[in-house]
């Protein structure tokens, strides 16, 4: 009963959003609605890493911290390279 009557912290429900970001992610990127060498798949991870970081303000664990920093860099790799492949003027996704 305590369970249930647990009040979240917000660093908590943003680290649950980060979760479901990159449920979500995951899944289009397996469904093929988008491909993972898109700038769309890098923001949309770097989103849900940032999040899961915040959410582990609440509850530290120093392996997912770790873990979050590694997708956040790469992600703004793969964005930065990304942006750099575009020829000027193009504002689609590469």
């Amino acid at each position: 009963m305590d369970a249930l009557l647990h009040s979240f912290s917000l660093a908590e429900i943003i680290g649950v959003a980060g979760f479901c970001l990159y449920v979500v992610n995951y899944s289009l990127l397996t469904l093929q609605v988008f491909s993972g060498r898109t700038i769309t798949y890098f923001m949309i991870n770097l989103c849900a890493a940032s999040c899961v970081l915040v959410g582990l303000s609440s509850s530290f664990n120093l392996a997912s911290a770790l873990i979050q920093c590694f997708f956040i860099l790469m992600s703004l790799i793969g964005i930065l390279l990304r942006l750099s492949q575009r020829p000027a003027g193009q504002l689609g996704p590469v």
